[in-house]
């Protein structure tokens, strides 16, 4: 979704990472940006000066997804920008394609150890094998399937596309190592000459790590915290009565004991500071879209796929469509967890839902 309200500034402007080049933005900690194959066309990952067992070289934090275009432009960075020195270690703030999608690769590329949160290595371990497992990638496809029909989403040649994308997590992630090292909630972990604190997120991912210095003032978001766009929180097929969106917003909290001049480092779009507003922004935002979804449901009931146009106003692709199908019944679901409306099962198999 696209937020209208603007509770941020820009300390660079519009100036961005040239391709294949980094940009410092802190001391000892640099942004690079590389392309993403989806309407959001890209992801920004970090580099930060590290020391580790007495080594000097980089942490990488988040990765890109896993084709030959991103791998290409690594090396260019590898090759360029890294003053001759090695990458030391790997992180990844959440399972997501676009962060995890070349770990595996990176690490083995540099005999780097990978640091994440438990939940979010495990799933990313799981859904990433499904390459070598032809059964459990077509159940997947048949699971999505189903979850979108009885949400609304039931028409034939969008059933057929759902199950077709079968491939897609394990077509953007590469093979995840074997061991990792395990990031929580409250933990702190050193990288160079800075202390970071760990600020664990949920709604969004299963257990997003985001990562404050308080030393920099800096706060490497991930996906928790953007300037723009509101995060995705979906409800899909692998826990299809899942409750996000109250998740997230209670993550959000967690963020506001940070400065209000804290430097974010968001994944997407630029750099930028107003934290509290933002939050305050991101918030305000989701209670507006459930006034709309409870006034929308009705005595008559609404399914997610009826939903959708309501919270979405501009047109979207099939891959825009299962996010928005998925958002939909993120606030379906915090509405009816709350008891303010019903579901249910109709003649026609679909789910919807009914002013209580």
């Amino acid at each position: 979704m696209q937020d209208t309200q603007e509770a941020v500034t820009y300390p660079f402007g519009d100036t961005l990472p040239e391709p294949s080049q980094i940009m410092e933005v802190a001391p000892g900690v640099f942004w690079a940006r590389l392309p993403l194959p989806f309407a959001l066309n890209h992801i920004n990952v970090w580099l930060l000066r590290d020391e580790f067992e007495g080594q000097q070289g980089w942490m990488i934090v988040d990765c890109g997804v896993n084709k030959d275009v991103i791998r290409e432009q690594w090396e260019q960075l590898f090759a360029t920008q890294l003053q001759g020195l090695p990458v030391l270690r790997v992180l990844v703030t959440h399972m997501h394609p676009d962060h995890v999608g070349l770990a595996g690769w990176l690490c083995e590329r540099w005999k780097a150890p990978l640091y994440m949160s438990m939940t979010d290595y495990t799933v990313a371990c799981l859904w990433s094998q499904r390459r070598h497992d032809a059964k459990a990638a077509q159940q997947s496809g048949e699971n999505a399937a189903a979850h979108f029909g009885r949400n609304g989403l039931s028409d034939p040649e969008s059933q057929q596309k759902i199950k077709e994308r079968a491939g897609y997590y394990p077509g953007l992630v590469s093979d995840m190592p074997s061991s990792f090292h395990r990031l929580m909630a409250g933990h702190s972990i050193t990288i160079g000459a800075n202390q970071w604190k760990i600020i664990v997120g949920y709604g969004h991912a299963p257990e997003h790590v985001s990562l404050y210095s308080p030393a920099l003032n800096v706060l490497i978001s991930g996906d928790m915290m953007l300037p723009r766009i509101s995060t995705n929180v979906s409800v899909f097929d692998h826990e299809p009565d899942a409750n996000p969106l109250p998740c997230f917003l209670t993550s959000l909290d967690e963020y506001r004991v940070l400065p209000e001049d804290v430097l974010i480092l968001p994944s997407h779009g630029k750099v930028f500071r107003g934290l509290h507003g933002r939050i305050d922004d991101l918030q305000q935002h989701h209670k507006d879209r459930l006034v709309d979804t409870l006034e929308a449901c009705g005595s008559a009931g609404l399914n997610a796929a009826g939903l959708v146009p309501v919270l979405f106003k501009r047109e979207l692709d099939l891959h825009q469509l299962t996010f928005a199908m998925g958002e939909a019944l993120a606030h379906l679901h915090a509405l009816w967890y709350e008891g303010k409306l019903r579901r249910e099962k109709r003649a026609d198999g679909i789910y919807y839902f009914v002013c209580s």
